[in-house]
C-alpha cells in the first residue's frame, strides 16, 4: 500500500489552486540552520519526503552541529545540501575532514559551494572556484555541487556595480560543469521582483550559460524581517517592492508573501517550458514552519504526517 500524500488542514482555510504555481513548486527546496532546525519537533509534519534541504553554515557554527543536522534530516529521508563557505575553511586538510564527516555520518552526496560571508578568509580558500579545483568533492563522488547565482548582482564582486566578475565566475562554472563529471546548478540570492529575475535569466542563456536555475526567494514574514534580510544581504533594484509596499498603509502590518513574483515566473515558465529557471529555494525568513505551510496551500507537494504515515506503514 503506497502511503498517501497529503496534510490536514482543518486550521487553515482551503483556497483554489493555480496549476502553474502547483507544476512551479514541485521539486522545491528550502534553507535552514541548525538552530532553526532545532526548533521543529518533525519535519515529517511539514515537507515532503525527498525535499532537498540546504543547511547553511554561518562562521561560527561547529561542524559537529552541521553534521548533526544533516544526520537528522538524512535520516529523516531528506536530500541534505549543506553549504561549504570557502572564506571559513582553513584549509584542504580541513575541507576533507568536513566531506568525510558528512558522508559517514550523514551520507551527504550534494554541496553547496560559495564563497561565504565573511570578508577577511580565514585560510587558502576565499572562493567556491578554488573548493571545486581541489578535486575533493569528485573524488568523494559528490552527485550535486550547487554555486552561488545573483539576479541582481553583487557588489561584494563587482564594487563598481557591474557583473563583469560574476559573469567571469559563471563561465569558469559553466565550462567546470561541461568538462567533467560535475552536476552543477545556481541556487540563487533571493528577489522581490520577477521582470528582473526573468531578463536575468534569459541573458545567461543568451551568454551560453545553461546551468539549471534554482531561483531564491524570500518565504512569508514579518515586512520589517525582510526589509532588513533584504539589506543586509544586498539585494538590488526589487527591494524597491517592499518599500512601496512599506509605504500602503493598508498593506504595512500584512506579512509578505511570495505570491506575486512566483506566480508570474510560473506564467512564463509555463509559457516558456524551455525557461532555465527549473526549482524554486526558499529562505524562510519568517520561520520553516510558515515557509512550509505557506508552500502546501500554494501546491507544494504535501507533507504526510508522521502519525499517519506510521499508521500506513504498519498497514503495508
Amino acid at each position: 500500500m503506497a502511503l498517501l500524500n497529503f496534510r490536514k488542514r482543518e486550521d487553515r482555510p482551503t483556497n483554489p489552486v493555480n496549476p502553474q504555481m502547483e507544476a512551479f513548486l514541485q521539486g522545491y527546496s528550502i534553507e535552514v540552520m541548525p538552530r532553526t532546525a532545532a526548533k521543529i519537533d518533525n519535519f515529517r509534519d511539514l515537507l515532503p519526503e525527498g525535499t532537498r534541504v540546504y543547511i547553511a553554515h554561518i562562521g561560527g557554527t561547529p561542524i559537529e552541529d552541521m553534521v548533526e543536522t544533516a544526520a537528522r534530516l538524512s535520516d529523516d529521508g531528506y536530500n541534505v545540501m549543506p553549504h561549504f563557505p570557502a572564506r571559513i575553511i582553513k584549509d584542504a586538510a580541513t575541507l576533507e575532514d568536513w566531506i568525510n564527516r558528512y558522508q559517514s555520518e550523514a551520507g551527504v552526496k550534494q554541496a553547496l559551494l560559495l564563497a561565504g560571508g565573511v570578508a577577511n578568509p580565514v585560510g587558502e580558500f576565499h572562493s567556491s572556484m578554488q573548493l571545486m579545483e581541489t578535486g575533493l568533492f569528485d573524488k568523494a563522488g559528490f552527485t550535486h555541487l550547487h554555486v552561488a547565482g545573483h539576479p541582481e548582482g553583487n557588489k561584494d564582486i563587482d564594487p563598481d556595480g557591474s557583473d563583469k566578475m560574476v559573469m567571469e565566475a559563471l563561465r569558469w562554472k559553466q565550462a567546470f560543469n561541461d568538462r567533467t563529471d560535475a552536476s552543477i546548478a545556481l541556487a540563487t540570492q533571493f528577489a522581490f521582483d520577477a521582470d528582473p529575475i526573468i531578463d536575468w535569466a534569459n541573458r545567461l542563456t543568451a551568454e551560453g550559460i545553461t546551468l539549471p536555475i534554482h531561483i531564491g526567494i524570500a518565504g512569508p514574514a514579518k515586512l520589517q524581517t525582510l526589509i532588513k534580510f533584504a539589506i543586509a544581504c544586498g539585494v538590488g533594484p526589487s527591494l524597491s517592492v517592499l518599500q512601496k509596499r512599506a509605504m500602503d498603509v493598508t498593506k504595512l502590518l500584512l506579512p509578505y508573501e511570495p505570491t506575486d513574483v512566483l506566480t508570474k515566473l510560473a506564467a512564463h515558465k509555463a509559457a516558456n517550458p524551455d525557461f532555465n529557471i527549473t526549482n524554486v529555494h526558499f529562505f524562510p525568513l519568517g520561520g520553516i514552519k510558515t515557509n512550509a505551510n505557506w508552500a502546501i496551500d500554494n501546491g507544494g507537494a504535501a507533507a504526510v504526517p508522521a502519525n499517519l504515515a506510521a499508521e500506513a506503514a504498519v498497514s503495508q
